[in-house]
Formats: structure tokens, sequence, C-alpha cells
């Protein structure tokens, strides 16, 4: 059983492993454990410096060579969706999002396996099993929902309250992060992981919160480009939170 540390939290290096965004590079992380009472405020404070949350693990990549992976977070109050943007909120009108606790569902690991299946089968989450899933979904000492989209009750025929997308999200002191999301491939044409992303800052903003965390930007990465149309945000750098317009 894994108990709360009592000093300062310990920092780890893990060994080079294939990069997943770049070929031919290698990476590496600095990893801690978020466990215990000290898990959010430790998590708030992470966040802010560049790491993700997996589980009880927050990790940053430690890459000898490279520092391609770049912290990104939007900017909520002043973020005006361009006009795709509002096109497509529009075309997704008839979604309704709700937040549940962290709770994983026989009917979200379905979807959740259709969209690794068609999107990232050659992933490292391709083989993951229900119990595998579960413990991504509820494993976490810190302030964490997971969103469930449907389809309006009202829609016709066999799709009227389908779950399509979820995203599963830590509410931090200063905005919401994005930890994982999926959607139903099928839909590929509603763009649903960009609805995502302008349906939390909708969240963040009714909430009062200045940032939306999106994880990783990687310049050069087909995979992260989507996350560079979200202006204005910030990009963590040497020298602090810089602004990009």
């Amino acid at each position: 059983m894994t108990r709360e540390p009592r000093d300062a939290p310990q920092f780890y290096l893990t060994s080079p492993a294939p990069c997943p965004y770049l070929p031919g590079r290698a990476e590496r992380k600095v990893f801690t454990h978020l466990i215990g009472l000290r898990a959010p405020a430790l998590n708030d404070t992470l966040t802010q410096s560049g790491f993700r949350r997996s589980q009880t693990i927050a990790y940053r990549p430690a890459c000898e060579h490279c520092r391609a992976c770049v912290s990104v977070r939007v900017k909520i109050e002043e973020f005006v969706p361009s006009r795709t943007q509002r096109r497509g909120m529009r075309h997704n009108a008839d979604i309704a999002g709700e937040a549940r606790p962290a709770r994983a569902t026989p009917e979200q690991y379905a979807l959740f396996r259709r969209y690794v299946t068609a999107r990232h089968s050659d992933g490292g989450m391709a083989d993951m099993s229900m119990v595998d899933y579960q413990m991504m979904i509820e494993d976490s000492h810190v302030d964490t929902r997971l969103i469930e989209y449907r389809l309006s009750p009202d829609a016709q025929g066999a799709d009227a309250d389908r779950l399509i997308a979820c995203c599963l999200t830590d509410r931090l002191a200063d905005g919401l992060s994005m930890v994982y999301s999926f959607y139903e491939p099928q839909f590929e044409e509603r763009s649903l992981g960009t609805f995502m992303i302008l349906d939390h800052m909708r969240r963040a903003r009714v909430a009062g919160l200045r940032n939306l965390y999106l994880g990783y930007w990687v310049e050069g990465s087909h995979k992260m480009a989507y996350k560079a149309r979200f202006l204005p945000q910030e990009r963590l750098g040497t020298d602090g939170w810089v602004r990009v317009d």
C-alpha cells in the first residue's frame, strides 16, 4: 500500500524510451507521486511548472538533447473562437456534457476501445483492459471529474442519448487541466476534440478560472498541431510562461 510521504516529494528519472511524437528520438521523464492530502496543492504547483498527471504520477519530459515538448495553457478570458470553431459549436449544439464523478463504466470503456483502435492502435494504450481503464479514470488523489458528452435525448433514431465523447479533467486553483479525452471515431466530421476544448473553456470561464491546460505542444508533430489553434495562449519556456498571440 502506498503511503503519504512526510517530507518533500521525491523525484525520479526514467530510462530512455522511443519518443511517441518525433521519430528517431528518445524520451526521458522526471516524475513524482501525487498521493495523500498534499496531492491537490502539489498537483497545482507542478502543473504550473509544466508537469502532467497520469493517475497518481506527475511527470514532465527531461530529454537530454531535446526541448520540443512545450507546456501550453489557453488564456480563458481573452480567447475568442475563430469562425471555424464557432461553426463547429453550432454543428454540435445537439451534444450535452455532464460532469460526473471519476468512475469507470463499461459504456465508457467500449467507447475508449473504439477510439484507441481507430486512432492509436500502435500506441501504449492499445492493450488496456477494463481494469487498466478503471485505474486510469479512478486512481486520483486530486479534484478530478469525468465529463461525459451525449447526443441530445431528443435526437432521432438509435443515436438518442448516445455517449460519444469523454474527457478526464482536473480542477486546479487557476484553471482546468484536460488529462485525457477520447471520442466516437465514426463522428470524425464533428471535430469532437476541438468541441471538448471549447466546452472546457466555457466551463472554466463560468467557474471564474483563468487557464485551460492542454498538455504538451510539440512543434513538428502532426498529433499535437491542433493545440496551436487556440489563441491567445502561453507556452512554458526557460524564462517562464510566454504569451503567444
